[in-house]
């Protein structure tokens, strides 16, 4: 069998009796992260192009967008979606496979199911089955695809989300096999956004999502893809990271060895490669009482793989150019939480990346570069500050928060969800689509969706 059969095979058989319970749970968890950060977006105004464009030819459908009183075809609730669930960059990542996974299946897995009249049990299947995929893509070849400037969350998602959306539509195994030979021609996303702040990062899931429901269409009319897109001479492997290499294997454990609960949570809205450093941080200003005004130069201590995203060219990176450009700046993120305390949605969006007090902070890091032996499983960081009292402190933190290695509970995943949702909808519509979700698998349909629908957008002062 050739990687994509296997992974056609294991996906259309998959059932949620064959899941552990644990597996199962995380899953839950994650769908309902991933939509609250989508409704915080919507909340705060971001990325409002992406239901003003998907609207835009008027046509109706059974796929519930949020923010949008009617619903749409599946293709494009799945791209409106999915890019406002990534647009905060608060969404969940798998560090191992440097993806975000839940961005780019759920929103094409729960608009397919919408539109095909699913149930709950039968669209978390096809969730869980498409998570296993896109870690098992990125994990064959970790930050080689950001080496050579794609983005994992779109090259890798796409390939999850067919399986998923696949699944749903009841495709055989050839079937599905050529629909992710298909996807293999829509894999897409390029890094080059950090060259000036552009948004293009939040559109790579959703655009990844609207390909998986075109490629399972397609398929399921009878067009063909080839079953060796990943491992074949011109596959994914050879042409995105130059190299051949043993996917096979990565596979053979699918069904055995879950993936989805080592799914990393964020605590903060901004780039994984942040987050650790940010903690170690706040640890020496709970610690030492360390303030802003005591600060000479704040050493960020990151891996090698996290520095193209988050510190260089280290001159821009310490003033951001614009509220997206701010999330992959760890200079900014670093001084803006000496400055006022914590980092939250309104750290990242005017007015607070123009203040200067933080800017002029932010001119005082820089970084060293170490080789912490947690990573890739997880994404590790620290700090060394000097004050101007000659102290120097150092902390580092070997398992960011959030991972498995330093786990959130579910206490606080659902808070975090809360907090999001806030921005843009009501309590009682908040509590009960909070447990509609978590228990997905109950529902004998995704009627419950319906409620993204009537999100509202709030206005939040920084």
């Amino acid at each position: 069998m050739t990687a994509a059969q296997r992974i056609a095979s294991f996906s259309s058989a998959l059932t949620l009796d064959a899941v552990p319970d644990a597996v199962v749970d995380a899953a839950k968890l994650h769908v309902l992260d991933a939509l609250g950060t989508g409704l915080a977006a919507h909340g705060l105004g971001v990325a409002e192009y992406a239901l003003s464009a998907a609207a835009e030819a008027g046509v109706n459908g059974a796929s519930t967008v949020i923010g949008l009183g009617g619903g749409l075809p599946a293709a494009d609730a799945a791209l409106a979606n999915g890019t406002l669930c990534h647009a905060l960059d608060f969404d969940d990542t798998h560090t191992d496979s440097v993806a975000h996974v839940s961005v780019a299946v759920a929103p094409a897995a729960l608009a397919a199911a919408q539109e095909l009249g699913c149930s709950g049990a039968e669209a978390l299947s096809a969730i869980i089955a498409g998570n296993e995929v896109v870690v098992r893509v990125g994990m064959a070849a970790p930050a080689e695809f950001h080496a050579r400037g794609f983005h994992p969350t779109a090259v890798c998602g796409v390939f999850g989300a067919t399986a998923a959306v696949a699944k749903l539509r009841g495709l055989s195994d050839e079937q599905m096999t050529n629909a992710l030979g298909i996807a293999g021609s829509m894999a897409s996303g390029l890094l080059e956004f950090l060259a000036d702040g552009s948004a293009t990062k939040p559109i790579h899931p959703g655009w990844a999502g609207h390909a998986a429901i075109t490629a399972a269409r397609l398929a399921a009319h009878g067009a063909t893809g080839p079953a060796t897109v990943f491992e074949g001479r011109f596959g994914l492997f050879k042409a995105y990271i130059g190299r051949e290499l043993d996917f096979e294997t990565s596979l053979s454990d699918l069904g055995q060895r879950w993936e989805t609960p080592n799914i990393a949570f964020k605590p903060y809205p901004a780039c994984h490669y942040v987050h650790a450093s940010l903690d170690a941080l706040q640890g020496l200003i709970d610690e030492e009482t360390i303030g802003a005004e005591d600060v000479e130069e704040i050493v960020a201590l990151t891996t090698a793989a996290g520095v193209s995203l988050v510190l260089e060219p280290l001159a821009a990176k310490q003033r951001p150019r614009s509220e997206y450009d701010a999330k992959f700046s760890l200079p900014y993120s670093l001084a803006s939480l000496l400055i006022n305390g914590s980092v939250d949605v309104a750290t990242y969006a005017e007015p607070a990346i123009s203040d200067e007090r933080v800017i002029d902070l932010a001119a005082r890091v820089r970084y060293e570069v170490e080789d912490f032996p947690t990573f890739p499983e997880a994404l590790p960081g620290g700090v060394r500050v000097r004050t101007r009292d000659g102290r120097i402190r150092e902390a580092r933190l070997p398992h960011q928060r959030g991972g498995p290695g330093n786990p959130m509970s579910t206490r606080d995943v659902v808070e975090k969800f809360h907090s999001n949702a806030a921005l843009a909808l009501p309590g009682d519509t908040r509590a009960q689509l909070e447990s509609s979700l978590l228990e997905i698998e109950r529902l004998p349909d995704l009627g419950a969706l319906r409620a993204l629908g009537q999100a509202q957008r709030r206005e939040v002062t920084a």
